[in-house]
């Protein structure tokens, strides 16, 4: 499942942004979800060395032939097609959620890649976690209900990462009571 859990920390996330309490408590948890990221930086670059290769291999046989001219531009726009579709797709990977629980509060942070910083907060102890196994937009659609607001959590995880997000979650919360 991509999400980390960091617990009992005696500090804040080093990292800009970071969440702190009022007075200078650590929060109880910290969690942060990402999207699962199917080809790595590496992963890639290997693709691209070997379509090129292999798209190459039969331009081989029209080389130094007004033929080659005709289809180069198709080769350059399906690759640079390709190129930019996978850097988009990797671009949107950088979409962030990070929750964080102290005794008092609870708030949630979403990173997005192309719009604003999305901020929730609420008193953990009026917070719900609502997992609506049908009837949402998606199966098992995770809902976080408080400070007069319902937000989505995790709404690019799988079906049962969100299942077992909402247990892990009712826990944490049934653990502050």
């Amino acid at each position: 499942m991509p999400v980390t859990w960091l617990e009992n920390r005696t500090e804040a996330p080093g990292h800009p942004g970071a969440f702190r309490h009022a007075d200078g408590a650590a929060p109880v948890l910290v969690l942060r979800l990402t999207p699962h990221r199917s080809l790595s930086p590496e992963g890639f670059v290997l693709f691209f060395a070997v379509t090129c290769g292999l798209i190459a291999i039969p331009l081989i046989a029209v080389l130094g032939t007004p033929v080659l001219w005709g289809v180069l531009p198709f080769v350059v726009v399906t690759v640079g097609g390709m190129w930019l579709a996978l850097r988009r797709s990797n671009a949107d990977g950088a979409l962030t959620e990070d929750l964080c629980l102290w005794s008092d509060r609870m708030a949630l942070v979403r990173h997005n890649p192309r719009g604003p910083r999305q901020e929730w907060e609420a008193n953990p102890f009026w917070v719900r976690v609502v997992l609506h196994a049908t009837g949402g937009p998606v199966e098992n659609y995770l809902t976080l209900k408080g400070g007069g607001r319902e937000v989505e959590l995790g709404a690019f995880l799988a079906p049962h990462e969100r299942a077992e997000l909402s247990e892990a979650l009712t826990r944490a919360l049934a653990r502050l009571a």
